[in-house]
């Protein structure tokens, strides 16, 4: 079973320096990830998802393949090209991978114009270690799917990030 996480941050440079630590501590096995997705409200209003797969590309590009090769068949490869790209490209478009693209709208609707909103899809992960590479980014919990206490460790790290980074520096003489 996946764990849904969201959680909103100030910019999207910053949601996107937290999805690159989480694509690092993939790598390290550390968590598995099926989706990992920005949100960011632009100034004018509407809300632009960052997406790891461009399904309307990869629809066009297997399309385009197959068309081709349908079009050698009927010999008019560049009528099967055509017609596989746009049919592939369409097709990419309207399937949808991962989290829901509507979902993701809705819920970075509350967003301020600016801010971002990172969605995680995870299949499993390794809490401490994870937490510990990503608290210091601070960010604000926006919905989880986690388990109550699961959740409110991480609002706990993430909130004790944020406390930090809002208090003044002192210089002790």
């Amino acid at each position: 079973m996946s764990d849904l996480i969201a959680i909103i941050y100030p910019s999207e440079a910053k949601a996107e320096e937290v999805r690159q630590r989480l694509f690092k501590l993939q790598k390290e096995y550390l968590i598995t990830l099926s989706d990992a997705v920005i949100a960011v409200k632009t100034d004018a209003g509407p809300v632009k998802l960052n997406q790891l797969v461009n399904t309307t590309a990869i629809g066009a590009a297997s399309g385009s393949f197959w068309g081709l090769l349908i079009g050698l068949i009927f010999l008019n490869p560049l009528l099967g090209v055509a017609l596989g790209a746009a049919s592939g490209a369409l097709g990419g478009a309207l399937s949808d991978y991962g989290i829901d693209d509507a979902f993701m709208k809705k819920l970075s609707e509350t967003l301020q114009p600016g801010n971002a909103a990172l969605f995680v899809l995870v299949k499993n992960m390794t809490p401490d270690k994870v937490l510990r590479e990503i608290q210091d980014a601070g960010g604000t919990v926006l919905k989880t799917s986690l388990d109550d206490s699961k959740e409110q460790k991480l609002r706990d790290a993430l909130a004790k990030a944020g406390a930090e980074q809002s208090a003044p520096k002192t210089n002790a003489a």
